[in-house]
């Protein structure tokens, strides 16, 4: 199936789209400093069997979208605006949501904040977002203003696409093997006119945040979820039966869990990914 570039808001955010003009729309939203490469895999399938157009977006900083402005942040509320900016150029009023880790994150918050624009929820791997005990919001707020005035990183070179990926393998927050990385590595890599690639992502996502939600504000707003909630989580991923995973997914009014075998980027996985799409796919016939 064709993969069609698109330019969303004015230019200011780059998506990658796949099935047919003139069918359903779903939004896909990727996970920290990963890009809309992420759905390379998922989003054939999905499009083939569903007869759908999946729009995978490249939030703000990340693949080929524009940076933010100097003096801007990079909160997980902001990325809402890339949400909202993209339905409106697609002329969408509600649309299906997925989400992977970060993306699962912002889709959440889009169904607790504005539910009458989500009408389903599919996260993999990634459920409510990143919290901050209420004793800790002090030094939370120090980290972030310290990392903040800290110069910003210098942007890494590599001679080729394998070197990339392999620091990505051995950099990588959550683990990854190259030929899973291989696609989003790709699409994050810019030429440099004297030879080689830097990344395009930017460095200002690695400062620490400044405020984060609470524990307790998180599950508040994924109590407030109304749209029905498809959970496909990676057995190595990252939610199992940590604390706040089971509480996030007890929160969740309308919640079906899935658990597969798997990693973190389990959609993306080329060993995975059938199983991933066949989850979906049934959930969609089972509750069209």
């Amino acid at each position: 199936m064709i993969c069609e570039e698109l330019s969303l808001a004015d230019g200011r955010l780059a998506a990658l789209s796949w099935g047919r003009d003139g069918a359903p729309v779903w939004l896909a939203l990727h996970g920290w400093l990963d890009n809309a490469a992420s759905f390379t895999r998922l989003a054939p399938r999905l499009a083939e069997a569903l007869d759908i157009r999946l729009v995978a977006l490249d939030f703000s900083g990340h693949g080929h979208s524009r940076h933010h402005p100097a003096g801007s942040d990079y909160a997980i509320w902001d990325y809402l605006h890339d949400v909202l900016d993209a339905m409106a150029d697609l002329t969408l009023e509600s649309a299906v949501l997925v989400g992977h880790s970060m993306g699962a994150g912002v889709a959440g918050l889009m169904a607790a904040a504005l539910p009458e624009k989500v009408t389903r929820l599919i996260l993999l791997d990634g459920l409510g977002t990143l919290t901050t005990p209420d004793e800790a919001t002090a030094d939370q707020l120090r980290r972030g203003l310290l990392g903040h005035r800290r110069p910003p990183r210098g942007v890494p070179a590599y001679a080729g696409l394998d070197e990339a990926v392999a620091a990505r393998v051995a950099g990588g927050v959550t683990p990854i093997d190259a030929a899973t990385a291989q696609p989003l590595v790709a699409r994050n890599l810019a030429p440099l006119t004297e030879g080689g690639y830097r990344l395009r992502t930017d460095s200002r996502l690695m400062r620490p945040s400044l405020v984060r939600f609470s524990p307790g504000q998180a599950l508040g707003l994924l109590a407030s979820i109304e749209a029905p909630v498809l959970l496909i989580e990676g057995d190595r991923g990252i939610l199992a039966e940590r604390a706040f995973a089971r509480r996030a997914r007890e929160a969740v009014t309308s919640l079906t869990r899935c658990v597969m075998p798997g990693g973190h980027h389990l959609h993306l996985e080329p060993e995975r990914v059938d199983a991933v799409a066949a989850a979906i796919i049934d959930s969609i016939v089972a509750s069209p």
